[in-house]
């Protein structure tokens, strides 16, 4: 019988976080509490851009952001937001949108599925993400369960199970 197996990836939908950011940027210009602060967030190459006024407002079109990802079912471990600068009269905070498992981080899940894992399942580093592969299909079940319980600092995606 041939190896059961699944990859494990730290992907995100481009097209789910346009949306989140389209949403924001609408409550932005709609609500009250952002009129006349300048505030606004856009696309800047493939980072996110957002501005205000004063850093507690850019901290805020933020939070706007990030509860707009949560609702499309994002993970807020992808997203890679920096310190507000001040730039002329505006204060200005650009994130970014993490993919891909590094390699280092990929050898961590590897170690963990080795020593904590059952015996008998393989995990090898493809690039920027990691296969796992079982004779038994209930071991890939446990690794899963396994993963999923432990915080690690990246978002963690399971696909391609067969």
């Amino acid at each position: 019988m041939a190896d059961s197996s699944f990859d494990i990836v730290s992907k995100v939908e481009r097209q789910e976080v346009d949306n989140a950011l389209n949403q924001a940027a609408k409550e932005i210009s709609q609500r009250y509490d952002f009129k006349g602060v300048g505030a606004s967030i856009s696309w800047s190459g493939d980072k996110i851009l957002m501005e205000a006024n004063s850093e507690d407002r850019v901290k805020a079109v933020l939070d706007v952001f990030q509860s707009k990802l949560i609702k499309r079912g994002i993970s807020l471990k992808a997203l890679d937001a920096g310190e507000p600068q001040l730039s002329g009269k505006e204060y200005k905070l650009f994130a970014s949108i993490e993919e891909g498992i590094s390699q280092d981080n990929a050898k961590k899940v590897a170690k963990i599925i080795r020593d904590e894992g059952p015996k008998g399942v393989k995990a090898q580093v493809q690039g920027d993400e990691l296969r796992v592969s079982s004779k038994s299909r209930d071991d890939l079940q446990t690794v899963i369960a396994l993963l999923k319980g432990k915080d690690f600092d990246f978002a963690l995606q399971f696909v391609n199970y067969r």
